[in-house]
C-alpha cells in the first residue's frame, strides 16, 4: 500500500502541475476543435476515414472507429510534445534528489511517470469522445447512442500507440542531447518511421501477414482493415475495400454512405493490443539503471558558461558593426549564437552550402531546408534566453533594453536564416529572380515565425513542431518551404504572413519576461 501511495502521489502531482497551466486547457480546446473537424458533413464531400469514396454513417461504432484511427496515428505524434519534459523538470528542480531519498525504486518512479503521461492521454481521449457524441447528434445520420461501441475502438486502437508515445517521451527526457530541440526534431522522424510502417498496412499485399496474426501494427490499422475486407462486400457492394484512407480527403464526387453498427474484436486481438502496452511498460522499466546517470546531467550541473570557439574570421566580419551602438549589440548576439555551435553544425552547414550551389533543384531545396533545421533552436529559443536562464531581472535594467534586444535578436535570427540559404539565393538571383525573391521571403518567415511563436507561447515547442512538419512537406515538394515551386501569389501571401508575424512579435515580446505578475521588461 505504501508503494501504491507513492506511485499515486507522483501521478497526481504531475497532473496538477499540468492542469494549472493555461496551455494545457488551450491544447484541450484545440484537440476538441480538430476532433470536430474529423466529422465533416456528407454534403462537403470530405471524409476523415473512408474506403474509396465511401464512409459509414456516423453511428456510435463509426464515430468511435474514426476517433480511434485518427488518434492512434496523429495523437501518437502530437502527444509526445504534450507530455514530455516532466523528468527534466524533476532533474533540473532537484526534486529527484528528494524522491531518491525515499524508499521509492527507480523503476517505480519511471512507471509512475509513464502512467502520468497515460492519464493525460486519457483526458484527451475523454474530450475527443465527448466531441464524438456531439458530432453524432448534430450530424443526425444515426442518433442511436451506444457508448460501448464508441469507446471500444478508441481504447483498443489508441492505447497501444499512446503507450509507446509515453515511453518515447520518457526515453528522450533521459538522454541529455535529446531533451531540447534535437529531440523534438528527431521524434518526428521516429514517428514518421512508425507511421510509414502503418501506411504500408493500407496495401493489402503488404498487410496480409498482419491480418493473419493477433499482433497487428501499433496503430491497429490492420485489425480494422481485416474487418472491413470481410464485411464491406455485404454492407457496401461495389466499394473498393483496398482503398482505405485515414486523414482528411476531399472527394471529387458525392460520398457514398453505408451502415456500420459494430466492430468485432476477438480475444486474440485484444491480447495482441495488450502486448504493445506491455512492451512499452517493460521498455520504460528497462531505463531504470540509467536514471541516476540522466539526473546527474542537468542544465544546473553544467558550467555557468562555455567559452565557445574563437572564430577569428567572425570577429573580422563583425568589426564594422562595432562602430555604432545598435551594431555592437547585434554583433554580440551573433557571437553568442555562432560561437556556441558544435563542429557538426559547421560541417553540416558547409555541406548544405555545397549542395545549394551545384545539386539538382530538389536536392538543393532539401539542402536549404536542412540548413534551416539545424538552426531551429536559434530561431525558437533566442527570444526566451532570459526566461530560461532567469536573468531577465538583470538584463532588462539597461535603458531601453526591451526594444534594443528585440531588434538585435530579430536581426540576428534573420541573418542566420538568410545566410543559411545564401548560395541558393545567389544561384537563383542569376537564374530566376522571382524564385530568389520567394526564397528570401521564406527565409524571413522562418526566422520571424520562430521568434513570434516563442513570444506568444513562451515555449519553443509549437514552432519546432510546426517546422518539422513543414520540412517533411517541403522535401516532398509541397508546403511553404518548397520555395522553388511557389507562384507570385503564394509569394505575396507569404510576405503578408511574414508582416503579420512581425506585428505579433512586437505585440507579444514585452510579456515574454513577465515573472510573478510583474513585467520585468517594462524598460
Amino acid at each position: 500500500m505504501e508503494k501504491l501511495r507513492r506511485f499515486q502521489a507522483i501521478v497526481v502531482a504531475d497532473l496538477r502541475e499540468r492542469t494549472r497551466a493555461l496551455r494545457f486547457w488551450a491544447i484541450l480546446a484545440i484537440v476538441a476543435a480538430l476532433t470536430w473537424w474529423c466529422f465533416p458533413a456528407a454534403e462537403s464531400q470530405q471524409v476523415a476515414v473512408g474506403v474509396g469514396a465511401a464512409r459509414a454513417r456516423y453511428s456510435s461504432a463509426w464515430a468511435g472507429l474514426t476517433l480511434g484511427l485518427m488518434y492512434s496515428t496523429m495523437l501518437a505524434w502530437l502527444g509526445f510534445y504534450l507530455v514530455r519534459g516532466t523528468l527534466v523538470r524533476d532533474f533540473d528542480s532537484r526534486v529527484w534528489q528528494l524522491l531518491v531519498a525515499t524508499p521509492m525504486t527507480r523503476a517505480g518512479y519511471l512507471l509512475a511517470k509513464w502512467a502520468s503521461h497515460m492519464v493525460v492521454f486519457f483526458v484527451v481521449l475523454a474530450v475527443g469522445l465527448a466531441v464524438g457524441v456531439v458530432a453524432q447528434w448534430v450530424r443526425a445520420e444515426d442518433r442511436a447512442l451506444d457508448l460501448v461501441q464508441m469507446v471500444k475502438p478508441v481504447l483498443v486502437l489508441t492505447l497501444p500507440a499512446l503507450a509507446l508515445t509515453a515511453f518515447f517521451a520518457i526515453a528522450f527526457d533521459m538522454v541529455p542531447m535529446l531533451r531540447r530541440t534535437g529531440g523534438n526534431v528527431l521524434y518526428f522522424f521516429v514517428w514518421l518511421f512508425l507511421f510509414a510502417a502503418m501506411v504500408t498496412t493500407l496495401d493489402p499485399e503488404a498487410s496480409a501477414w498482419a491480418r493473419q496474426t493477433a499482433l497487428s501494427d501499433p496503430s491497429g490499422i490492420t485489425l480494422v482493415q481485416r474487418d472491413m475486407m470481410q464485411r464491406l462486400p455485404t454492407l457496401a457492394p461495389g466499394v473498393d475495400v483496398d482503398q482505405m484512407t485515414i486523414g482528411m480527403n476531399q472527394l471529387d464526387r458525392p460520398v457514398t454512405l453505408f451502415n456500420w453498427m459494430h466492430w468485432s474484436v476477438g480475444w486474440g486481438d485484444l491480447g495482441g493490443r495488450a502486448l504493445w502496452v506491455l512492451v512499452a511498460m517493460l521498455a520504460t522499466v528497462a531505463l531504470a539503471p540509467i536514471v541516476d546517470w540522466a539526473a546527474a546531467r542537468t542544465s544546473s550541473a553544467k558550467p555557468a558558461a562555455r567559452p565557445g570557439r574563437r572564430l577569428r574570421w567572425l570577429e573580422a566580419l563583425l568589426r564594422p558593426l562595432e562602430s555604432f551602438n545598435a551594431g555592437r549589440l547585434l554583433a554580440s548576439e551573433l557571437r553568442l549564437m555562432l560561437r556556441q555551435r558544435r563542429l557538426w553544425w559547421w560541417g553540416a552547414l558547409l555541406v548544405c552550402w555545397g549542395l545549394q550551389l551545384g545539386a539538382p533543384v530538389l536536392v538543393q531545396t532539401g539542402a536549404v531546408i536542412v540548413a534551416w533545421m539545424i538552426s531551429l533552436d536559434l530561431f525558437a529559443r533566442s527570444l526566451l534566453r532570459e526566461r530560461e536562464t532567469g536573468t531577465a531581472a538583470l538584463v532588462m535594467t539597461a535603458p531601453r533594453a526591451s526594444a534594443r534586444l528585440l531588434t538585435a535578436r530579430t536581426a540576428a535570427a534573420v541573418l542566420v536564416a538568410v545566410l543559411s540559404a545564401l548560395p541558393a539565393l545567389v544561384r537563383w538571383s542569376l537564374q530566376s529572380p522571382p524564385v530568389a525573391l520567394s526564397l528570401l521571403v521564406t527565409a524571413l518567415g522562418v526566422a520571424l515565425a520562430g521568434l513570434a511563436l516563442a513570444a506568444v507561447c513562451r515555449s519553443p515547442r509549437p514552432y519546432e513542431l510546426a517546422m518539422v512538419f513543414l520540412a517533411y512537406l517541403g522535401v516532398q515538394g509541397a508546403g511553404p518551404l518548397a520555395f522553388q515551386l511557389t507562384t507570385p501569389t503564394a509569394t505575396a501571401v507569404t510576405a503578408l504572413v511574414t508582416l503579420a508575424l512581425a506585428a505579433v512579435l512586437m505585440l507579444s515580446w514585452p510579456g515574454v519576461n513577465k515573472t510573478g505578475g510583474a513585467l520585468v521588461a517594462a524598460a
